[in-house]
């Protein structure tokens, strides 16, 4: 408590400097946005964990356009959502991540996109990809509004497949081309326009692992996924972004899990939603790693409701 002259004690202010650190002045934030819920209704709430605690999410606004199957890209301070499944769509939609509202419009992507792999630097988001059997890589810069740009091409065709990124260099990884699902990794200079240089491979083949995906500055992790007819892996492995080369094995999610969304802040990586293996089974569940160390998932709480095919952002690394 305040002297009487109003002045803290120089004891109690040491007492009250222990029970704050970084996150109380600048919270490090993961949204779960969009996405579909068990029973089929597509969403719009978003919803925010502060990571470097753990907790159930709380509300946080909403999208302006409810959306899910969509590509998303985070600086520091915005998040993006584009393209996606509302009827097939090209809506590219940003909001705040530290203020609580709507997201608001931020252009259109050159076609109409879902399952959309997503990455990002901390100024540049790319979307590779999508459902209508593409192989176009496009960008946005995200802090700037507007349309996005041609930045070049997969090698061929894909679509649910995973991105991550570094500072400098983004990762497609997995999905399908055509009936066809891939362990191929590719990537990209994300500061340079061009097409994909290959990168390794993942440990089998599989699809749907466009939210699995997640990274800090140097390392990415590849989480769950499906490797076919809805059948949903619980593998977790890793990259290191620098370095060219197939993945190694990290750990396991606690449940086969496919169409989740993940983010990171720092060395935490956390996971939300998804399906398993029935393709109705939605789960509310978030689960978080420590990315620097491999291991098992370790529970985080719940989302407010199940959900699938949602988005995953952050302010803690800018790349997803």
């Amino acid at each position: 408590m305040p002297n009487y002259n109003g002045v803290w004690s120089l004891s109690t202010q040491f007492q009250y400097a222990a029970t704050w650190n970084v996150d109380n002045l600048s919270p490090t934030r993961a949204h779960f946005s969009g996405g579909e819920n068990a029973s089929g209704t597509l969403l719009n709430v978003k919803e925010i964990i502060y990571t470097s605690s753990t907790g159930n999410s709380i509300d946080f606004g909403d999208l302006v356009t409810p959306t899910r199957r969509s590509a998303a890209f985070s600086s520091s301070t915005r998040g993006v959502i584009a393209g996606g499944r509302n009827g097939v769509h090209n809506v590219i939609q940003y909001f705040s991540i530290a203020s609580s509202g709507d997201s608001l419009d931020f252009g259109d992507l050159l076609s109409a996109l879902e399952f959309v792999a997503g990455l990002s630097n901390s100024t540049r988001g790319i979307a590779a990809g999508g459902s209508s059997s593409t192989n176009v890589i496009q960008f946005v810069t995200i802090a700037t509004t507007g349309n996005a740009t041609d930045f070049g091409d997969l090698s061929g065709t894909r679509s649910t497949a995973g991105g991550l990124a570094s500072t400098t260099r983004g990762v497609v990884c997995g999905g399908i081309d055509g009936s066809t699902r891939k362990d191929i990794m590719e990537y990209v200079t994300i500061a340079s326009a061009g097409n994909v240089t290959d990168f390794g491979n993942l440990s089998q083949a599989k699809a749907y692992i466009e939210g699995g995906c997640t990274s800090n500055s140097t390392r990415g992790l590849i989480m769950g996924g499906s490797r076919g007819n809805d059948d949903t892996v619980d593998e977790v492995e890793y990259i290191t972004i620098s370095s060219t080369g197939d993945v190694t094995d990290f750990g396991n999610l606690s449940a086969g899990r496919m169409k989740g969304a993940a983010a990171t802040t720092g060395d935490r990586a956390v996971i939300g939603g998804g399906q398993g293996d029935n393709t109705s089974d939605a789960v509310n569940i978030i689960e978080f790693f420590t990315i620097t160390s491999t291991g098992n998932a370790t529970d985080f709480g719940d989302l407010a409701v199940a959900k699938t095919e949602l988005q995953g952002v952050s302010n803690g690394h800018g790349g997803l």
